[in-house]
């Protein structure tokens, strides 16, 4: 990478971008085959042992304070719960539907903190919030066109997008100030020992065969999604405000849906990119209604 500061922080950008839109793909290609439980477990417990491996190159330690320990049990649970809903409900929909999906998760945040931090709401944000859930809506509509479990499919993305969101405004309410490396390992951890309870109640057993496509989108989510995107965003995030940041939801669910028609044939009906098209006017005018307000934002 270039050591211009500017060119670095230019090309880590671009890479969350490029990440966060390949990610519903792979998500989906690696159900195909080992089945979505394994798919999700794989990915991460190797997502873990690279996030352990490097913690313990660079010398940083787990913190085991009060804090530290709601952080992991609340991230570890939202992760087993949030993914498991994700990986579940990716063979039912398109991949870039789970883009569209994930991006709602400001609207959900908003209402969590306005509820559990007393944190504030603007007319303008409800109105975006109003627009982004009426094109959830036409989406959920089109689950004709989506196929058989479609409708259900969305259900299990939604709920998996509540859970995410509602574990940011616990770990915010917890206060704990963790190394981004460290709660992302101690987080993983404990969600692989709840994969690894889950498979063996639930007797999987191992996959007979893992196909080529399938065992190379576990490995692409592990490294690249799980390990290297996750340290892409803090660096960016230490670099460019936050609203910079929250431009990436405006341009990976379309970026996603794209990928989705011309890598995977995914059918992407007028319905579809009519509520992807109201979804991404709701973010856009709950993102910068600070600006259009004198209200300054919450800290």
């Amino acid at each position: 990478m270039s050591r211009d500061p500017a060119a670095r922080v230019t090309a880590s950008y671009l890479g969350i971008v490029l990440i966060w839109s390949t990610t519903p793909l792979a998500i989906q290609w690696s159900t195909q085959g080992p089945g979505f439980l394994f798919g999700v477990s794989a990915r991460m417990t190797l997502g873990a042992v690279l996030c352990l491996l490097v913690a313990t190159l660079l010398r940083i330690r787990l913190p085991w304070d009060l804090g530290a320990r709601r952080t992991y049990v609340i991230a570890g649970c939202s992760i087993y719960a949030a993914m498991s809903l994700t990986y579940w409900g990716a063979q039912f929909v398109p991949s870039g539907l789970i883009a569209v999906m994930f991006g709602i998760n400001p609207f959900f945040v908003s209402l969590f903190a306005f509820w559990l931090l007393g944190e504030r709401l603007l007319p303008v944000q409800l109105l975006g919030i109003a627009l982004g859930l009426g094109g959830l809506m036409l989406i959920f509509g089109s689950d004709l066109v989506l196929g058989l479990g479609g409708g259900v499919g969305l259900l299990a993305l939604l709920a998996a997008v509540t859970v995410h969101s509602l574990s940011i405004v616990l770990i915010k309410r917890v206060g704990s100030h963790l190394p981004a490396l460290a709660a992302n390992t101690g987080s993983l951890a404990l969600a692989v020992v709840l994969f690894a309870v889950t498979w063996l109640l639930g007797d999987t057993g191992w996959p007979q065969e893992i196909p080529s496509r399938a065992g190379w989108s576990i490995l692409y989510l592990a490294v690249i999604g799980t390990l290297i995107g996750f340290n892409l965003f803090y660096f960016v995030l230490k670099h460019v405000s936050a609203g910079s940041i929250s431009l990436i939801t405006l341009i990976t669910p379309v970026s996603a849906l794209l990928l989705g028609s011309w890598l995977n044939q995914e059918t992407i009906s007028l319905t579809i990119w009519g509520g992807t098209a109201l979804v991404l006017s709701g973010l856009a005018l709950h993102r910068y209604a600070w600006r259009w307000s004198r209200v300054e934002p919450a800290p």
